[in-house]
């Protein structure tokens, strides 16, 4: 593998969209945050070409996660690419990541280790759940302190990051996703009930992410109203696909309720300090 240029961009960003339900953070980050470096989701890629046509490419962010989209499965070319760098994580296709951590060969232990259900949905088939008196609002027109806590409790609950970094971790996130509009939160009766969000998104594609009831409010089925409401939104905007992976059997109901199918396996490896490959 080579390390790709800023002449390569349009290749391998051609190549990602071939792939695009298993590639939506890698081309996420690619149109928002380039190749330049500056930003922790900034993107460094490495590719290989058979016949002059891009094969694989394995993306490593600034802040070091990293993205395979290798479907010849050459791991350890990629793992000499990623050589000596540090590595945060890596999220991609349950059997691509199990073939790259072999290679890569990291030795300590993820404090997030998880394999997900993989879903898709077209937007065309979206099942709507009755509305009542639900409505959807951005997360502007909701308490900041109120998100922090949500969003804390999911970094707690989901991302296994303790306490007061779980906290410092969720003002980062209500502040990114404030600015980049991509979330919102379901009021019942003017009370929040849920939040859900997107957390990659394409013009024709957005992948679900951050989707929180608080514990007393589950089983009520707020989380598929947000989230059929948010998509339905996105369907008028030109969307036409949503994906997401599914972090409980809890989550696969309700994502099953609107319509999702399961397509595969997600696997998400995040490690509490970056290690040297």
């Amino acid at each position: 593998m080579i390390i790709a240029s800023v002449s390569d961009r349009p290749a391998i960003e051609a190549f990602l969209a071939r792939h695009q339900a298993t590639s939506m953070f890698p081309l996420s980050n690619l149109r928002n945050h380039g190749m330049s470096g500056g930003h922790p989701r900034a993107c460094t890629f490495y590719f290989a070409k058979d016949a002059g046509e891009i094969t694989d490419v394995v993306t490593i962010t600034d802040e070091g996660i990293v993205f395979p989209q290798c479907p010849n499965g050459n791991w350890q070319a990629a793992a000499k690419a990623l050589s000596g760098q540090a590595v945060k994580g890596c999220l991609g296709a349950a059997d691509q990541i199990a073939g790259l951590r072999s290679a890569i060969r990291l030795t300590h232990k993820a404090q997030l280790d998880v394999v997900e259900p993989f879903y898709q949905l077209q937007l065309d088939a979206l099942v709507m759940p009755q509305s009542r008196d639900y409505k959807l609002v951005s997360l502007l027109e909701v308490s900041r302190a109120l998100l922090h806590d949500w969003r804390a409790a999911y970094a707690t609950e989901s991302l296994a990051i303790p306490g007061e970094d779980a906290m410092a971790q969720a003002e980062r996130d209500i502040k990114s996703y404030i600015a980049a509009d991509s979330h919102r939160v379901l009021l019942s009766d003017d009370t929040p009930v849920a939040m859900t969000g997107f957390n990659a998104m394409l013009p024709e594609i957005v992948q679900i992410g951050g989707v929180y009831t608080p514990p007393a409010l589950r089983s009520r089925g707020y989380a598929r109203a947000a989230i059929a409401l948010h998509l339905a939104q996105a369907r008028t905007q030109g969307v036409k696909e949503a994906v997401l992976f599914a972090a409980n059997p809890s989550a696969e109901r309700a994502y099953e309720a609107v319509g999702f199918q399961r397509d595969g396996s997600f696997a998400i490896a995040l490690y509490e300090s970056p290690q040297n490959v």
